[in-house]
């Protein structure tokens, strides 16, 4: 996140340098996805965050594998305007994504074509209600849905970590809220769905999200529960 760079583990399980996305991120680099091809799609931050930076939209980054031919992967922006970008998740077919905007308090979903491009852009979800794009990320003017981490399931629903809200949503396309999940006060920051038949939902837990409070404390933790919809598309 820090160094804007994006690593990749190999087979024996030393981690390399994949890409350095560093021109085209402003604040730490955030939540990936990688498609089927091995192209990545990552959001940054937009600003400095945890420094009081002043708010401001940003940027999704694409970083295509290497050619037939060899050479280094190549980084680029898929899409940019977005308010933090964040968590992501691309269908079972590849042909959707979508992206967790945390204070754009929507998820938003991109058409992907064959070449990994994006269009089509629209809104998925918003269930708090449509909300403003002004940039300046404080707690009065933040909706309260701040979507962070995210996963499909078969159904075609959106488990979303709602860091805002301290609870797990689940979410139709449109924005209807299938099922609620709340966490006894504490945030919750990301989730994926897995284990042997994709049905235990994982959620990661903590207090807050600021670096100096987490680095000086253990009050994080890993939930899992029980869900009746299993895993699809990616990650």
């Amino acid at each position: 996140m820090r160094d804007s760079q994006i690593l990749r583990r190999e087979p024996s399980g030393v981690l390399v340098q994949h890409a350095d996305v560093s021109a085209h991120t402003t604040g730490h680099l955030n939540d990936m996805v990688v498609d089927a091809r091995g192209r990545a799609y990552a959001g940054h931050f937009g600003y400095d965050l945890m420094g009081g930076g002043a708010p401001a939209l940003a940027s999704l980054v694409r970083v295509d594998p290497p050619a037939d031919g060899g050479g280094p992967p190549r980084a680029s922006v898929a899409a940019e305007g977005l308010n933090f970008p964040n968590g992501s998740a691309l269908t079972a077919d590849g042909r959707t994504l979508l992206v967790a905007e945390t204070f754009g308090a929507r998820i938003t979903a991109f058409d992907v074509a064959a070449d990994g491009g994006l269009g089509g852009r629209r809104v998925w979800a918003e269930p708090g209600g449509a909300a403003s794009d002004e940039v300046d990320g404080t707690e009065e003017t933040t909706p309260a849905f701040r979507p962070d981490g995210v996963a499909l399931d078969a159904e075609g629903a959106l488990w979303v970590a709602d860091a805002g809200g301290g609870r797990l949503l689940r979410l139709r396309e449109g924005g209807e809220v299938l099922d609620e999940v709340h966490m006894g006060g504490d945030g919750v920051f990301a989730c994926m769905l897995g284990g042997a038949d994709g049905k235990t939902l994982y959620a990661c837990v903590a207090p807050d999200f600021h670096e100096e409070k987490r680095r000086a404390a253990k009050e994080g933790r890993v939930v899992a529960l029980r869900v009746d919809v299993p895993h699809a598309g990616l990650p």
